[in-house]
C-alpha cells in the first residue's frame, strides 16, 4: 500500500509523553508532501506534491490502480514521440510500401512539432495535437492530413497497448480531426477510356484494357505477366504489384496481401493476347519486398524501353498525363490511372453485378468499402459509347 510522507515535519513525543510536531531540517523547501509506494514489479516508487489534498488524491488513485490492474509506470511515457513511433513502426506487421510511407510522413509533417515532447505530456495535452492538425491542414489538403493523423494516432494506440500512457490524446473531445468532404466518384465513359487507350504509346495501350476491364491499380498492370493469365479458364490471378519503397521499385504482395481472381472478358483478352504477339512479355528481375530482399524475376507484359520495369512518376509525367490532355480529360488527381478501376467496378455495377462479386474482383476488405464508394453507381447513366465491360455472369469462388 501507499504511505504519505510530510517531509517539512515530524511527529515527536514530547516531555509530557504527548505527541507532537517539530520542523524538519528541509522546513520551507522543496515540495512538501511526498507519496511513497511499490509498484506492480516490486519498484520502490515515490513523488512529491505541494499541498496534502493533491498527495492523498494520487495515494488513493496509484492505489486503486495497482489492485486493478491498471497502473501505468509514469517513466514509461517519457520516451520522445519520434523515438517510440520509429519502434512501433518497425515491428507493426505492414506492408513494406506502407511502413515506408509512414516513416517519411512522420519524418516530414509530425517529428519537427511534437516528435522531441514526451508520449505522456502528449497524452496529458490534447491541444497539442490540436495545434498539430492546425499545422498540418496549413500545409496539406484535409485528405492528406487525415492520413497523417491516422500515423499520428496508430502510433498512440500502440503506446496505450504497451501501457507507455493511459489514454491516444486523438480521441480525446477537445481534438477535432481533419474530415476531408466525401469524394463523390463520377467514372468515365466508355468513350473517354477509349481516346485515352488511343492516345498513349503502343505498348502501354493494353493497360487500359487491364485497368478498365480486369479492374487492377497500377502496380498490379504493370507486375501483370503472361504467366498470370489462364487464358483458357479465362481469368487472371492477381499475384503481385510493383511498389516503391526507400526509393527502389520491388515486387510485392497486392494491397492488403490479398491475391485474387479476375476473370478474363474476351475483349480483355484479345487485348493481352494482341500487345503480346507486338510486343512480347521481357524478364524483370526486382527484389521481393523490400530493397536487398530475395530477387524474383518475372517476364512482364509492360515495360519500358530495355526491358526496365515502369516508375510509376516517370509512367504518369511521361505517358498517362500526356495521353490524358490529348484525349481532352481533365489534368487533375482524380482523373489518373485509377480512373480506370473506378469505371470497371461503376460499370459492372451500373450492369447488374453484386456488391460481393465486385468486391471480390476489386480485392476490397469488405463490401461496405465497395458499397461505400460505388453503392450509387446503378443509378448512373453512362452516356456516350456503349459500355465494352460485359456483365460477367459469374460469381467468383
Amino acid at each position: 500500500m501507499a504511505s504519505r510522507e510530510d517531509r517539512w515535519q515530524k511527529t515527536i513525543t514530547g516531555p509530557d509523553g504527548k505527541p507532537g510536531k517539530t520542523r524538519t531540517a528541509r522546513w520551507g523547501k522543496g515540495s512538501r508532501y511526498r507519496v511513497h509506494y511499490v509498484d506492480p514489479d516490486g519498484r520502490q516508487r515515490s513523488k512529491s506534491f505541494d499541498r496534502a489534498v493533491e498527495a492523498d488524491r494520487f495515494k488513493a488513485t496509484v492505489e486503486t490502480d495497482i489492485l486493478r490492474g491498471t497502473y501505468i509506470d509514469p517513466d514509461a511515457g517519457r520516451i520522445k514521440f519520434s523515438s517510440y513511433a520509429e519502434q512501433a513502426i518497425s515491428t507493426r506487421t505492414l506492408d513494406e510500401g506502407t511502413r515506408d510511407l509512414m516513416r517519411r510522413r512522420l519524418a516530414k509533417n509530425v517529428y519537427p512539432v511534437i516528435g522531441g515532447k514526451p508520449l505522456g505530456q502528449l497524452a496529458r495535452s490534447p491541444s497539442l495535437i490540436q495545434a498539430l492538425i492546425a499545422r498540418l491542414r496549413k500545409d496539406m489538403a484535409d485528405s492528406s492530413a487525415q492520413v497523417v493523423m491516422v500515423y499520428v494516432s496508430t502510433v498512440f494506440n500502440c503506446a496505450v497497448a504497451d501501457e507507455r500512457i493511459t489514454r491516444n490524446p486523438c480521441k480525446a473531445r477537445s481534438v477535432t480531426l481533419p474530415r476531408p468532404a466525401k469524394r463523390k466518384i463520377v467514372p468515365w465513359t466508355a468513350g473517354q477510356v477509349a481516346a485515352v487507350r488511343a492516345t498513349l504509346p503502343g505498348p502501354c495501350q493494353a493497360m487500359v484494357d487491364a485497368g478498365a476491364g480486369l479492374g487492377l491499380r497500377y502496380g498490379e498492370a504493370v507486375a501483370l505477366s503472361p504467366d498470370d493469365v489462364d487464358w483458357l479458364r479465362g481469368v487472371v490471378h492477381v499475384r503481385r504489384q510493383i511498389h516503391i519503397v526507400c526509393d527502389r521499385l520491388v515486387f510485392g504482395p497486392p494491397k492488403g496481401r490479398k491475391e485474387r481472381d479476375v476473370p478474363l472478358a474476351q475483349y480483355v483478352k484479345l487485348a493481352l493476347a494482341g500487345s503480346l504477339r507486338q510486343f512480347p512479355a521481357v524478364a524483370v528481375t526486382l527484389p521481393w519486398r523490400v530493397p536487398g530482399g530475395d530477387p524474383v524475376t518475372v517476364p512482364l507484359i509492360f515495360t519500358r524501353s530495355r526491358g526496365r520495369a515502369w516508375m510509376p512518376e516517370r509512367f504518369n509525367e511521361h505517358v498517362w498525363r500526356p495521353a490524358r490532355r490529348a484525349a481532352g480529360i481533365p489534368d487533375t488527381r482524380d482523373n489518373g490511372f485509377h480512373a480506370l478501376r473506378h469505371f470497371f467496378a461503376s460499370t459492372l455495377l451500373h450492369n447488374g453485378e453484386s456488391i460481393k462479386a465486385v468486391q471480390a474482383w476489386l480485392g476490397h476488405a469488405s463490401a461496405r468499402t465497395t458499397l461505400d464508394l460505388y453503392g450509387k453507381a446503378r443509378e448512373l447513366h453512362l452516356t456516350g459509347d456503349v459500355c465494352p465491360v460485359p456483365r460477367l455472369c459469374r460469381q467468383p469462388e
